[in-house]
């Protein structure tokens, strides 16, 4: 494709950059052929200039679609180069936090320098049998397809792990191991995986250090082999270790550190064991403290010792021997701290001083001589032909001489610790194949490069050609597998440069060549090499300013080497003298290291040949005294070289390259300069380059369909996919070079699925443009329509609004004017009458004051004529008048003080009455005081009806007397007048009755004054009264509400505690329900393997092998596992262990003893925490009833206390009444006593203070009257509804009922018009002597009639009313009474559940009635049963009888005799729903019934549970015959039946799950006759006949239970097999709905196809599948809510899978499957409502999986996302929502990618919740099921057995 095609405006491109390598940018305009400049704009808007070279014309490296970054593998890529493969890492490495990516067969591996939660067993299972491209890169993907391979091809596999220091390597190694010894488990009790992971501490502590990069950097090479038997199990394993670095020992560089082991040795210096080995701290010696950082952050080196110890104790090394190495690593610590001294007179002359205190400890550790080893250590022996010499060495060679010794004792005890472990690894058993993991170190480059870099890269030069090879061979394989035309691809070949090391007179030659000449030099060497291949090679240089240096150009890079120290490395020179010294030492572990016939190094040794390639030592042999026969360093290196490259070439190769990211050890930080270094080294970009050469991209045809189906019009869609794949690309790629069409797949170029992309992405995008033009058109048509509309409304109530305002200003202007028009008027009018007023006034004043004066001058002088005239007879006439008023006066005064006193008693009585009248109204015991005091009111009414009779005769005497004194004194009132003498007497008298008056007054005025006194002290007392009294009433009612409050507070709280309570027993019923049934699994699986054991020890021949692929449940790697048992003591599971251990007397010994006694302890355990659990239960509910009870208590009390409190309160009213009373009467008599007449006269102020004060007592008396009957009414209610714990009556509803008791309309009448006659009023003034009097007596006794009347009637009806009542009362009070033990027991139960108690009362009464009725008829039915048995007797006897007289006739009289035809009924059978067998037939019974039953025809002909029936009525037989010993071999026959058929039909899911129902079935049977109370509430009386009479099989049930148990659990297995392979393709892979997510291109590791082929499954597979389990269930009778716990297990099964699947894959986040998850769900929803099975909690166990779905398809960039997201995710994990957001991969350009400011967002929001760290759900929990029983309505006696099952043998009963 032409580039200027390509090179197009906005095309973004790579440029080179010094610090990032390189730097993205963008054309700002198209090229053009011929242009010698880009004009580029960089990611920060720099313009810049890309100059284009004239002679290559190379353009910079175009730039991947977004689309396409972030992929899992490399080769996806569209364009192949390096920064898009460094910028594709650091993006997931950074933003995505993935730390693998796939590279075509390699998988590049990151170290993140942080613990990830990746590697956890969880995510083991999940990599466990999937396709290594159906997940995302991991290094157990890798691990599984190596361990695949190795079962399918039979071919041995190895993993090669490289990169450099610190780039996790080991890490890597150690993970790979770990999966193998998971997955595979072993093939014997010994635990080899275990063995073969320990392996791992004890190799890092003597073979790794900290260096500047890594602070556990492997400091050798190591290849294991894991062996494996035809099983594919774990047999044992082989270790083989390269190229120790010995120099370490005694030389570190700065900051770095020696072995771990001298350190852990160190840090451990304070246990008692280690006192004799007299260390001390690590800095204080010398080998330890060279490097300057002895200790490691993080680290705690003396917990580091005792896992070594652990481990060495796990793989056999005891405690001598581990005694043994820690003296030989104590001593070389010792030697480093020996000091050599030069002597002053010989240069050449060294010493070591006397008692040196370092090189004693060495000598007594290692048991060697003192003064041997410190000659030879300044002493050297040289011999020649003839003679022997002793020669003393300088300073600096006795230094060498006592470091090479330290570094070869540690390299001797590091071949034999690597020896022993080889040892205790190695297979018991013969090994079929093996998978080898190679952890070697990769290619190295320092400042100064020695002989250790030399060997590590001529070891990675190796491995890369190898690494190339397969490469290409792999890459010739598809070609030609697709009929691909091959082309020969050139790619680096690095043999020229291995010649250069390896080859005749190649460098190792030379400087073996060199180590042999007696002069030799590593200055002589050089110039060898220089002479040699400088100027020859052009892979070797010289520096130019160094002449003991060389260069060779690797295939990674040019390596400077320093020749200095080659020579003395290659060698490892050791004198033979110290050496001698050692092998006589008295420590026997350090005497073997240095035996000269053992060969301790070789690690091979003993181990059985392999399958494909036979592997010789890779290590060289022991020291030999003998120079001549001695190998370098770098021969031997060699050797093992070519045997490692053998062996690999044997194998099929899986790579493993670990990449460091930085230098400074920073998690998730990416440097692209050192990444690119190691990229070129490892040779993950020369893979990258091979598959550029060729077709790169390679799609099948019908992924390219659905992906470019787009880019195909309608008529160029055919039938034949893939003749429309080709006739497209004709069309979109016009160079048919630039692609191939293989058998079933489209091959690529480089670059064109990302011209594809653009393609699609164009054609996307302008079809996205022309929706949004019409959406957009669309809406804004919409929202112009909506305007228009909204203008038109508003203008047209605007217009309204005006219209409106402008009639209503016209109206206000009419208004106005008139306003006006009115105001003038009215004002002008007003004014013109003021006027015309004012003028009449004047005018009228005026004439009236003119008239007034002329009448009063005429007046004047009339009156003056006419008074003198009067004058004289006036003053006669007023003196006879005031003679004759005062007489006048004086008699009335008199006789009306005497009346008004008889007025006011009776006034006084009159009202008492009426008070009592009022007050005591229906009052029984008061109306015959009443009647009482009407009779004497009636005499006393007569007594004064005759006084005033004599009063009026009196007073008309008394008048008569007066008139005739008035005429008398008429008659002589000129004698009257002449007596002077009698008026002066008379007007004494009247100045003395005036004076009298006067005083009278003054009393008055003082009587007053006291009664206003005495009234304001009565108000003042009654005010307080009222005050008390309603403090009293706010302190009742506050009581009343804290009592309710604390009540309601106490309830609450109890039933909240109750509620909690209730919960967490529930919560730990479940988990110890869990936990027993996973413990009877483990036993369940334990059983099983002993059965297999004894299977297998009595098979004779063995079967011919095949792969099996063992569950990583049986894996034992997991050291904490523990064989526990829950099987309860029952007989029948002892009797059936005792007699299977009887039957295989031989095979005693293969059961485990101490197994069998844990299993024991642990059931006696078990047993002692169930009966805990369940006094802890008891416990419980009896704290609660107890502490219900103090609460119910507590009320009581409190209602006491309230109780007293309002008597002692009513006490106080009543009192308090009284004492009014007493007031009253005490005032009452006061007046009575000291008043006068005018006092108490109706109209005087006393009189009104009595009258008021009076009025106010009584009131106040009748509320109090009303408050002592509310109290009592309220005292009775409270008694009367304590039961109900009801509160106290509201007081005004009683009061109203009060009224409504007292409510008489005729007497509230009277009452109120006498307490009107007695209101005072105007009219008490004015009483005078006319009748008003007699009036008021009249009204009285009318008033008392009326009274007396209605007391009458009442009184009649109340004594009718209280007859009846009494009536009643007497029949309730038999029923209260029966009735009161029930309500006191209800008191101590909450309102919830009275209603329950009183049934349960009910029932227990009816029950007791049926019990009885039940014996009676129990006792008819012996009675019947007895006469049945004489009649039969009767019967038998008059036959008898019958036949002796017959023989007794003669045949003639027979014959003469008429024979009567006789009726002979048929006698039917009662049968009891009982089988009865014979004891021999119980085999026959449990082969027909069990093992050879077909559930198919039971489950479709018969009734559902039939066996479960039949076996139970033989049950029920046994029982009736009381044959214990028959009970007891029926049910473990019927159990062990059972267990043998579901062990041979594990997998069939039909003969699960009818034995699971027919088990559930016979558990139901026994608990329902078993004739306990609790499971015979819904039987019929003829099934509560058919119960168990003489056995309890609780024991029995429990045992059943368990079965039921473990059969669900095999049940869910089945469940979870069968759907297991269905779910990832069904709910994440197949698109449901189609076309909605587009594939995107896939690299080399192709993942399993989402199209609907034959053989993939859908989710209609699944719902069939489900519908078939439902309906299997279903016909076999199967309880409905044991239905459910399985329908809710099998989708927590589909949810789990699917999410966790989810979560490992990155190519299903995205936003189109998150659609596809949800559709797929509500599909499983709706399954769910058309089964009727929404309560049974399925639903929510696809919770999580639904909010994942969600996660995909919401907004992802506000704040107000995340919290949206926070909330929304509840049932997932932080760890799974940003995992799930990491993931996040957008399949389309439109989509965006979720930004890493984000997800910390969605983390800090979430930091706070506490949840699992786990990040995938547990696939493999099952939750506790339970068993509800469920008790059936068939009767036993109606069961008919079908011919068809061979059970004639059982005789119905």
């Amino acid at each position: 494709m032409a580039a200027s095609e390509l090179f197009t405006k906005f095309a973004r491109v790579w440029i080179p950059d010094s610090v990032d390598v390189w730097k993205s940018a963008e054309l700002l305009k198209d090229y053009k052929p011929g242009d010698t400049v880009l004009h580029l704009k960089s990611e920060d808007d720099q313009e810049t200039q890309y100059r284009i070279d004239p002679k290559t014309q190379e353009l910079p490296p175009l730039r991947n679609p977004d689309i396409l970054v972030g992929e899992n593998d490399l080769t996806a890529l569209s364009y192949l180069h390096e920064p898009a493969v460094l910028h594709n890492l650091k993006v997931r490495f950074m933003d995505s936090k993935l730390i693998y990516t796939y590279c075509g067969i390699v998988l590049v591996a990151i170290n993140p320098y942080e613990q990830l939660p990746i590697y956890g067993e969880d995510i083991i299972n999940a990599y466990s049998g999937q396709n290594m491209g159906d997940m995302d890169p991991h290094i157990f993907a890798v691990a599984e397809e190596a361990y695949k391979q190795m079962a399918r091809d039979e071919r041995n596999q190895s993993i090669i792990v490289s990169g450099e220091s610190g780039a996790g390597k080991t890490v890597s190694a150690k993970y790979a191991m770990r999966y193998f010894a998971t997955v595979s488990g072993s093939a014997s009790e010994a635990n080899v995986e275990e063995k073969v992971l320990a392996s791992n501490p004890i190799m890092e502590s003597i073979g790794n250090a900290k260096t500047t990069r890594n602070d556990n950097s492997s400091r050798f090479g190591k290849y294991i082999e894991i062996g494996f038997d035809k099983k594919y199990r774990i047999t044992g394993a082989n270790m083989r270790t390269y190229l120790l670095e010995k120099s370490r020992v005694v030389f570190q560089a700065e900051d770095e550190r020696n072995y771990h082991i001298l350190y852990q040795l160190c840090a451990s210096k304070h246990l008692p064991e280690f006192k004799e080995l007299r260390l001390s701290h690590a800095q204080n010696f010398n080998y330890t403290n060279l490097g300057g950082s002895p200790v490691i952050e993080g680290i705690d080196d003396a917990k580091e010792m005792m896992n070594t110890r652990q481990a060495c104790t796990l793989l056999g090394i005891n405690e001598s021997y581990q005694m043994g190495i820690f003296h030989i690593l104590a001593a070389i610590l010792h030697l480093g701290n020996v000091t050599i001294k030069a002597n002053d007179r010989d240069a050449e002359n060294c010493f070591i001083p006397p008692n040196m205190e370092h090189l004693i400890i060495f000598c007594d550790l290692l048991g060697v001589d003192y003064e041997q080893m410190a000659h030879w250590l300044c002493h050297r022996k040289i011999i020649t032909g003839s003679e022997t010499y002793i020669k003393p060495m300088p300073k600096f060679q006795a230094l060498n001489a006592r470091d090479a010794l330290a570094k070869h004792i540690y390299a001797s005890l590091f071949n034999w610790i690597v020896h022993h472990v080889n040892r205790a690894l190695r297979a018991s058993v013969k090994q079929h194949s093996f998978i080898g993991v190679l952890d070697i170190y990769g290619f190295e480059t320092f400042e100064i490069n020695s002989f250790e870099q030399f060997c590590i890269n001529y070891a990675n030069e190796k491995l890369q050609q190898q690494f190339n090879m397969h490469v290409f061979k792999l890459e010739q394989e598809e070609y030609m597998k697709e009929q691909i035309p091959w082309t020969l691809i050139d790619f680096y070949d690095n043999q020229p440069c291995i010649n250069l090391i390896e080859a005749k007179l190649g460098i190792l030659d030379l400087l073996d060549e060199e180590c042999k000449m007696p002069k030799g030099s590593d200055d002589t060497w050089a110039q060898k090499l220089y002479n040699t291949h400088l100027n020859k090679s052009a892979l070797f240089h010289k520096p130019r300013m160094s002449n003991r240096a060389f260069i060779i150009q690797h295939f990674a890079d040019q390596v400077e080497y320093q020749c200095e120290g080659f020579l003395e490395k290659n060698k490892d020179t050791v004198y033979e003298e110290q050496i001698t010294v050692l092998k006589a030492s008295k420590l026997s572990l350090l005497a073997e290291l240095f035996q000269e016939e053992k060969q301790v190094s070789s690690p091979t040794e003993g181990r059985p040949p392999v399958a494909r390639a036979t592997v010789k030592s890779a290590k060289p042999r022991a020291l030999q005294p003998s120079k001549e026969h001695k190998k370098s360093v770098g021969h031997q290196f060699r050797n093992s070289l070519h045997l490692l490259m053998e062996t690999l070439n044997a194998t099929t190769p899986h790579y493993v390259r670990c990449i460091k990211p930085n230098d400074d050890k920073f998690a998730f930080t990416f440097d692209p300069k050192r990444a690119v270094q190691q990229l070129r080294a490892c040779g993950v970009l020369e893979t990258i380059r091979i598959s550029a050469a060729g077709f790169p991209s390679r799609w099948t045809y019908q992924e390219f369909f659905n992906r470019y189906r787009v880019l195909m019009k309608q008529k160029d869609v055919l039938s034949d996919k893939k003749l429309t794949c080709k006739n497209v690309l004709e069309k979109l790629i016009k160079d048919q070079d630039k692609y191939q069409f293989g058998k079933t797949k489209i091959f690529f170029r480089a670059g064109q699925v990302a011209y594809l992309e653009k393609l699609r992405a164009d054609k996307l995008r302008v079809a996205c443009i022309r929706i949004q033009k019409t959406i957009r058109s669309w809406l804004q048509r919409k929202k112009y329509l909506r305007m228009r509309s909204a203008a038109i409304t508003i203008q047209r109530y605007v217009r309204g609004y005006q219209a409106r305002c402008y009639a209503q200003f016209l109206r206000r202007t009419r208004a106005a004017v008139l306003i006006q028009k009115y105001q003038r008027m009215y004002a002008a009018r007003q004014k013109f009458l003021r006027i015309r007023s004012a003028t009449i006034v004047i005018q009228s004043f005026v004439r009236g004051f003119r008239g007034r004066q002329q009448y009063k001058a005429i007046l004047r002088e009339q009156k003056a004529i006419i008074l003198q005239k009067h004058l004289r007879g006036w003053i006669a006439r007023r003196k006879y008048s005031r003679t004759h008023h005062a007489i006048v006066y004086l008699q009335c005064c008199y006789r009306r003080m005497m009346a008004k006193r008889e007025l006011k008693k009776l006034k006084i009585e009159a009202r008492s009455v009426e008070h009592y009248k009022t007050l005591n109204i229906g009052m029984e015991n008061k109306i015959v005081q009443l009647q009482c005091k009407v009779n004497d009111q009636t005499k006393e009414m007569k007594s004064l009806l005759e006084k005033l009779v004599s009063l009026e005769t009196t007073y008309t005497n008394e008048t008569e007397k007066l008139r005739a004194e008035v005429d008398r004194l008429r008659i002589n009132e000129g004698s009257i007048k002449l007596s002077s003498n009698k008026i002066t007497c008379l007007m004494e008298e009247i100045a003395i009755l005036r004076k009298e008056l006067e005083e009278t007054q003054a009393q008055k005025k003082r009587l007053e004054e006291s009664a206003d006194k005495y009234k304001e002290e009565t108000d003042l007392v009654v005010f307080q009264l009222k005050e008390q009294n309603a403090l009293l009433k706010n302190e009742k009612e506050d009581l009343n509400r804290r009592i309710q409050e604390q009540a309601k507070e106490i309830t609450e709280s109890m039933e909240r505690k109750n509620e909690e309570e209730t919960k967490q027993l529930q919560i730990d019923l479940n988990d110890e329900r869990s936990r027993y049934q996973s413990l009877l699994n483990e036993f369940c699986r334990l059983e099983e393997r002993y059965d297999n054991l004894k299977e297998e020890m009595s098979l004779v021949s063995i079967t011919k092998p095949g792969h099996r692929r063992t569950d990583s449940t049986h894996s034992s790697n997991e050291s904490e596992y523990t064989y526990n048992s829950l099987l309860s003591s029952e007989p029948g599971e002892s009797e059936d262990v005792t007699r299977r251990t009887e039957e295989f007397p031989e095979q005693k010994g293969a059961l485990d003893m101490s197994l069998f006694l844990k299993l024991q302890k642990r059931v006696t355990e078990l047993e002692q925490e169930k009966q805990a659990l369940q006094e802890e239960l008891d416990g419980k509910e009896e704290q609660a009833l107890r502490s219900k009870k103090e609460a119910e208590e507590q009320q009581l009390k409190a209602r006491g206390a309230e109780l007293e409190y309002e008597s002692l309160k009513r006490q106080e009213l009543e009192s308090e009444n009284k004492k009014l009373k007493n007031e009253l009467n005490e005032l009452h008599r006061a007046l009575t006593d000291k008043g006068t007449p005018q006092a108490t006269a109706p109209g005087s102020p006393a009189y009104k203070v009595l009258l008021d004060h009076l009025n106010a007592a009584t009131e106040e008396l009748e509320v109090r009257k009303e408050e002592v009957l509310i109290l009592r009414s309220q005292l009775v209610s409270q008694k009367e509804a304590m039961a109900c714990k009801e509160t106290m009556t509201e007081p005004m509803v009683l009061l109203e009922d009060v009224r409504k008791m007292k409510d008489q309309g005729e007497i509230t009448q009277a009452f109120l018009g006498l307490k009107e006659t007695n209101r005072p009023s105007q009219d008490c003034q004015l009483l005078n002597e006319d009748g008003e009097l007699w009036m008021a007596y009249e009204g009285l006794k009318e008033a008392n009639r009326l009274l007396e009347s209605q007391l009458q009637g009442q009184k009649k009806v109340y004594e009718n009313e209280l007859e009846i009542l009494r009536g009643e009362v007497q029949n309730l009070k038999e029923e209260i009474n029966r009735q009161q033990q029930l309500l006191a027991q209800n008191l101590q139960l909450p309102p919830e559940a009275r209603i329950e108690a009183s049934l349960q009362h009910e029932i227990t009464r009816l029950t007791n009635e049926n019990l009885d009725l039940m014996e009676q008829l129990e006792k008819q039915d012996k009675t019947v049963r007895k006469l049945k048995k004489q009649l039969k007797v009767f019967a038998k006897k008059i036959g008898e009888l019958e036949v002796g007289q017959t023989e007794n006739v003669s045949p003639a009289q027979l014959t003469d005799e008429p024979i009567r035809p006789v009726n002979i009924p048929r006698k039917e059978k009662d049968f009891q729903g009982m089988l009865e067998y014979k004891k021999d037939d119980e085999l026959k019974l449990i082969k027909n019934l069990i093992l050879e039953l077909k559930p198919r025809g039971v489950a479709v002909n018969l009734i559902p549970g039939l066996p479960a029936y039949i076996l139970f009525m033989c049950v029920r037989h046994a029982d009736y015959i009381n044959d214990d010993q028959r009970v007891r071999s029926l049910l473990t026959s019927t159990i062990n039946g059972i267990k043998k058929i579901l062990k041979k039909r594990s997998d069939d899911f039909e003969i699960v799950s009818f034995w699971l129902s027919n088990t559930c079935r016979f558990l139901h049977c026994l608990k329902q006759y078993s004739g306990e109370e609790a499971f015979m509430k819904h039987n019929t009386p003829r099934q509560n006949d058919h119960c168990l009479r003489n056995f309890d099989l609780a024991e029995y049930r429990q045992v059943i239970s368990d079965l039921a148990i473990q059969i669900y659990q095999q049940l869910t297995k089945v469940m979870e097999n069968v759907l297991q392979p269905m779910i990832v393709s069904g709910m994440l892979e197949h698109e449901t709905i189609q076309g909605v997510s587009g594939l995107k291109p896939t690299g080399l590791r192709k993942r399993t196809s989402s199209v609907a082929d034959e053989g993939t499954y859908t989710l209609d597979s699944i719902v069939r599948q489900l519908n078939n389990f439902h309906s299997t269930m279903c016909q076999h009778g199967m309880d409905p809510e044991l239905i459910k716990q399985i329908v809710k297990q099998m989708f927590y099964i589909i949810g789990s899978v699917t999410l966790n699947n989810l979560l490992l894959r990155k190519d299903m986040c995205s936003w189109s499957k998150g659609m596809q998850i949800r559709y797929n769900v509500s599909q499983l929803e709706e399954w769910l409502r058309d089964k009727n099975l929404q309560t049974s909690g399925a639903k929510e166990t696809l919770e999580p999986l639904i909010q994942a779905a969600q996660l995909l398809q919401v907004k992802k960039k506000t704040d107000e996302d995340a919290e949206a997201i926070c909330s929304m995710c509840s049932a997932l994990t932080t760890a799974q929502i940003v995992k799930v957001l990491n993931l996040y991969t957008p399949v389309n350009e439109f989509e965006e990618r979720v930004t890493a400011s984000f997800i910390r967002t969605i983390q800090v929001r979430l930091q706070n919740r506490k949840d699992s760290p786990q990040l995938l759900m547990d696939a493999k929990h099952i939750f506790p099921v339970t068993f509800p029983f469920n008790p059936s309505s068939l009767a036993l006696e109606s069961i008919q057995i079908p011919s068809s099952m061979n059970l004639g043998f059982l005789l119905r009963v």
